[in-house]
Formats: structure tokens, C-alpha cells, sequence
């Protein structure tokens, strides 16, 4: 009974993800040239994370078909501060304005950038039901209850073609996940890994998206 027990709530946890497409151009990646992910950060309520800005660019530079991605924080400092959250291009035709000015023109052509990527979006908790409680005895402790917790992730990808100077596209992930949490004297969390599983989703559809 355990063990239907377990394999039941393994497979709750399994996410599921919509991917949204929206092409205005076609686009390619030359030997040499770079793109940059970046997250926009002007919600000071919900933020888009730094580490998902940092899988979405890790997935790019493995598997087949690699992109060679310039790194946020390297990206930002060296360019600061024309890239902070407050002085950040919100559009092409800003972009092209900014590219202007020589000191910013020869470090885009340093880096090779072709392409930005903005993203937009967060992962919450939606919805939770149950409790865990532990206690601790002269015989011993542990934990009892059951607790579950949905999440959902919902991010926007903005690709700009800096060469081009216009709007490429732009890809919407939208994950959804239910996560549980069983105690019997020691809790065992059964993780859907929404952000994850959205990050390597965005990854993959950028990576055909631009290739």
C-alpha cells in the first residue's frame, strides 16, 4: 500500500506545460555572435528571478545546438549603467538610441551580440491545503500530516535582432504543478519543479526559435 501510495503522489507531480509562439521575423545565429538574457526587473512586487535568468542562459550553451550566451551580471556591470533596472532600453527604437553612443556601440561588438532576450515573469504559490506538525518526546520526535501546494510559472520571452534593430518575437511559457509533502515521523517532499521544468522549456523553444 506504500508503495501505491508513493507512486499515486509521484506522479501528481508532474508538471505541465503551454508554450506560445509568436513569430514577426526570421532570425539566425552566425558563428561568432552571442545573445544576452536578460530579466526585467521594474515590478518591485514580483520580480523576475535572477536564477531563472541564469538557467534559461546555462540551457542555451549545453546540449545540441548551443548559443553562446553572454552572461547577465557580466553583461549589466560592464555596461553599466545604461542596463540597470531603472535606465534599461524598454523597446527596439530605445536600443537603437542607446547603440549610439560609441563607448556602447564597441562593447555590443566586443561581446558579438546579435540578440536580446527580455523576460518577463515569475513563478508563485497559488493555492496550499494541509499542515505538518512535529513534536518532540522523551521517547523520541517526528513529524505527521500531509500538505500539498500548487504552483504556477508564467514567463514572457521578448527576442530583439540587434542587427536588424527590430522585434524577432516573442515565446510565453505557461507551467503549472502540484507539489506534495507526506510525513510519517520524517517528511519526504515530492517537488513538481515547476520553475525548472519552465526554465529548460523556455530554453528549448529559444534555442529553436533562433536556430
Amino acid at each position: 500500500m506504500r508503495l501505491l501510495g508513493v507512486l499515486i503522489l509521484g506522479a501528481g507531480c508532474k508538471s505541465t506545460t503551454v508554450i506560445d509562439e509568436h513569430r514577426i521575423a526570421a532570425t539566425h545565429i552566425a558563428t561568432g555572435e552571442s545573445i544576452v538574457v536578460l530579466g526585467r526587473r521594474s515590478n518591485s512586487e514580483h520580480e523576475t528571478e535572477d536564477d531563472f535568468i541564469r538557467c534559461v542562459g546555462e540551457n542555451l550553451t549545453r546540449g545540441g545546438n548551443p548559443i553562446n550566451v553572454v552572461p547577465e551580471k557580466t553583461f549589466v556591470d560592464s555596461m553599466y549603467p545604461y542596463f540597470e533596472t531603472s535606465t534599461a532600453p524598454t523597446d527596439v527604437k530605445n536600443l537603437e538610441r542607446l547603440a549610439q553612443i560609441p563607448e556602447i556601440k564597441q562593447k555590443f561588438q566586443n561581446f558579438g551580440v546579435r540578440y536580446f532576450v527580455w523576460i518577463d515573469g515569475f513563478t508563485e504559490t497559488v493555492n496550499s491545503k494541509g499542515s505538518i506538525s512535529c513534536a518532540i518526546g522523551p521517547g523520541g520526535g517526528g513529524c505527521f500530516g500531509f500538505a500539498t501546494w500548487d504552483d504556477e510559472a508564467n514567463y514572457e520571452a521578448s527576442i530583439w535582432d540587434f542587427k536588424e534593430l527590430t522585434l524577432s518575437g516573442k515565446i510565453n511559457t505557461e507551467t503549472q504543478g502540484t507539489s506534495f509533502l507526506p510525513a510519517i515521523f520524517i517528511p519526504v517532499p515530492l517537488l513538481a519543479r515547476v520553475q525548472s521544468n519552465a526554465c529548460q522549456s523556455m530554453a528549448q523553444q529559444l534555442r529553436n526559435f533562433l536556430n
